[in-house]
């Protein structure tokens, strides 16, 4: 199955510049930026570019105005993926080894987290002159620092048989060193990162990430084998849309929101009013002709357990864009943004393909029903098909960039 190279190493190294959710934000900005759209700090800095971007901790949104007003087209997609976080006071001991304490961050696949090099990044809060504002900065370390050590087999006999079964609070603490932990030893670490003295740092927002880099895999080299692509790869597909956008288009914009693995009720999340003052800061927008096209990650048919899928709905890897549909409304789709979503991808030439999720088991959700809801503008929920949906390390196929690329595209010149 074929795909462009090119777009495909560039999309590897997006992820790989990409461990923590503020290092996705940062990274998209960066990439806007050198795309003609300039950053803001805030909506209040002065005049407002008509091809802009504005960003907050790991929340990145960038538009493009050709008319005040009136319809928009909006992308939105989420930076942040589960993981294992570090608590504010992690420094443990036990057994003669340091381990640090550790969180589950949204629905991890928790075994996946055991036996596997892990670096850490996140941001910190330091310091400064006396009367002078903390200030943030983003850190990262891509070397083998830590690992969660799965128990051997031969103290957990039926294991196989009776399944993992890991406790949040005691099985998840990676180790990173042998000894007794001393007071504030990750604190000293990580000022040592940083070049600062243990006491500027403030505070951490500090996670796990797989050191391994994202990577093409398969006799063919077309499946790709990478962390976060729930859900990173539909934020390269915003961004790659946005910056193929004519400029004198349409009101066309892109929002990457944090903390949807988390519920999104957040001052960075998609509940958040933030898009919507945005969308005032440009001169509003008209919901009845506006239209949101919320970017997740879908569920592909699994080979070795297709009876957990809706049988007359099978979704295969490389199949292209998947419209996705819940009647709860756990998915934002109805009939007619389903419906525009695909004559945009037929003119184009795009295959695509409709999710139902199997009636007997919960169905997840998006951001998608969450802006519709505070925007009141018609959404269709997208997403790219993949394997292991949140576990440290998914797979989808190669061709899909391409078919999210072009189909994303498409869908924002219709602005």
């Amino acid at each position: 199955m074929s795909h462009d190279s090119r777009r495909i190493d560039d999309f590897l190294e997006f992820i790989d510049a990409s461990p923590s959710p503020y290092h996705a934000a940062t990274e998209a900005q960066a990439r806007l930026h050198s795309a003609g759209f300039g950053p803001l700090t805030t909506l209040s800095d002065g005049p407002i570019p008509a091809r802009g971007s504005i960003r907050s901790g790991g929340m990145m949104i960038a538009w493009n105005v050709a008319s005040a007003g009136g319809s928009w087209r909006i992308i939105g997609a989420h930076t942040d993926s589960p993981n294992l976080r570090i608590k504010p006071h992690p420094d443990l001991g036990g057994s003669g080894m340091r381990r640090l304490a550790a969180e589950p961050y949204g629905g991890a696949l928790l075994n996946s987290w055991l036996d596997r090099d892990l670096g850490l990044s996140g941001r910190v809060s330091l310091s400064s002159r006396p009367g002078e504002r903390p200030t943030d900065v983003l850190f990262r370390v891509d070397g083998p620092l830590l690992r969660v050590p799965q128990l051997a087999i031969h103290l957990d006999r039926e294991i196989n048989e009776r399944g993992l079964l890991l406790n949040k609070q005691h099985h998840l603490n990676p180790v990173w060193g042998l000894g007794d932990p001393g007071e504030g030893d990750f604190r000293s670490w990580l000022a040592g990162e940083l070049g600062v003295g243990p006491d500027r740092i403030l505070a951490w927002d500090a996670m796990c990430h797989d050191v391994q880099p994202a990577a093409l895999l398969g006799v063919s080299r077309e499946l790709i084998s990478a962390p976060r692509l729930d859900n990173l790869c539909s934020c390269y597909g915003a961004i790659s849309a946005l910056t193929a956008a004519d400029p004198g288009a349409g009101n066309v914009m892109i929002a990457l929101f944090d903390h949807e693995e988390v519920g999104s009720e957040t001052a960075t999340g998609a509940a958040s009013p933030r898009l919507a003052q945005v969308l005032d800061a440009l001169g509003g927008y008209d919901a009845a002709t506006s239209r949101v096209l919320s970017a997740d990650m879908a569920h592909g048919t699994h080979p070795n357990y297709p009876e957990r899928h809706e049988p007359n709905h099978p979704i295969r890897l490389g199949g292209g864009p998947v419209v996705k549909v819940n009647v709860n409304q756990r998915y934002a789709t109805d009939a007619v943004t389903a419906g525009e979503f695909a004559a945009i991808c037929d003119d184009v030439g795009v295959p695509r393909q409709t999710y139902s999720h199997r009636s007997d088991l919960a169905c997840g959700s998006t951001i998608g029903p969450i802006t519709a809801a505070r925007l009141g503008v018609p959404t269709v929920d997208v997403g790219m098909a993949q394997l292991s949906m949140h576990s440290s390390r998914e797979l989808m196929a190669a061709a899909d960039v391409d078919h999210m690329v072009t189909a994303f595209a498409a869908w924002l010149a219709e602005a």
